[in-house]
């Protein structure tokens, strides 16, 4: 994607200007897209594929092998010790010979994009890793309470003919183990002062358009920050095998919508995050969106993502 073009950002799209029961569907007007830029469906490993076809709700979306196309995520230490202190993931990209990975094309101004989540998806650290001359990435954060996660891996080895991957790998924190539920529903989600709205349509294996927007205290923000070339950048995940849905925004901004084209591959829960820029700052908003059977409305809920998740640079 041309950053010049399109400063606005992504990884997935659903999102929600909801009704009494906070429904999602074909009475909000879809998010506008200009003629010249056709929307972008995410391809099956959750990167954008130009086409106009549509994809099949049993594509499968990235994040789910930690090996594909040759290439593997090593994790040096899947079972780290986290606590109050902060957490040092290590990791490499190693090639169908086993040999480490040095050489990527950047995508959204990085190299390599690295996402941790808890299983419950309560947790959602998006980081940028430090890479060290022999291919070893090195990632620090915090991690708030033992368990299962699952790290992911977006890039694009710069060998030719490689394409962008999404690669998974669990990681455990030793302790003992309490899942939380999901949040409750809420028209809306508010992190720092700032509320964000969701609106449009997702269904299974058909493309929707959704829209963000952006607020703070009553009013819409419409001077957003451009954040990893773009003016958002969403991530989405499906609950239970976190497969991991990641697409790039419509045109547009600099707010105070950020709209994305995206397709559920399949029915399900999903969280969405959403990492805005503002005061020289990144936020993240999250949400949870349930798809049903095409056509029928999506149900969304938000939170405020302070400890819970965010945005750090390693």
């Amino acid at each position: 994607m041309n950053t010049g073009a399109k400063i606005t950002a992504f990884a997935a799209a659903l999102a929600a200007t909801f009704g009494t029961a906070y429904g999602v569907g074909t009475a909000v007007g879809p998010a506008k897209t200009p003629a010249e830029a056709p929307a972008e469906v995410p391809a099956a490993d959750g990167h954008p594929d130009h086409g106009e076809e549509e994809v099949p709700a049993a594509s499968a979306p990235g994040g789910l092998q930690v090996s594909e196309g040759g290439y593997t995520l090593a994790l040096e230490d899947p079972t780290p010790a986290s606590g109050p202190g902060r957490t040092v993931l290590r990791f490499s990209i190693e090639d169908a010979a086993g040999k480490k990975v040095t050489a990527f094309t950047p995508e959204h101004g990085k190299e390599l994009h690295f996402v941790v989540a808890s299983r419950d998806l309560t947790v959602f650290r998006h980081l940028h890793p430090a890479k060290a001359a022999d291919g070893t990435w090195t990632a620090e954060t915090d991690l708030p309470a033992a368990g299962p996660y699952k790290a992911f891996a977006d890039f694009k080895p710069a060998a030719p003919g490689a394409r962008s991957l999404t690669l998974g790998a669990d990681v455990s924190v030793p302790g003992e183990y309490a899942p939380k539920p999901a949040p409750a529903a809420a028209p809306a989600a508010t992190v720092d002062g700032y509320q964000v709205r969701l609106g449009g349509t997702l269904d299974p294996g058909k493309p929707g358009e959704l829209r963000f927007t952006v607020s703070r205290g009553g009013k819409p923000v419409t001077d957003l920050e451009p954040h990893l070339g773009a003016y958002g950048h969403l991530v989405a995940l499906r609950e239970g095998d976190l497969a991991y849905l990641h697409v790039h925004p419509n045109e547009g901004g600099p707010g105070p919508d950020v709209s994305f084209t995206a397709t559920a591959p399949s029915a399900g829960t999903y969280r969405l995050f959403l990492d805005f820029r503002h005061g020289d700052e990144v936020r993240t908003a999250a949400f949870t969106v349930r798809v049903g059977v095409s056509g029928a409305p999506v149900s969304a809920e938000g939170e405020a993502e302070h400890g819970a998740g965010g945005h750090e640079h390693g």
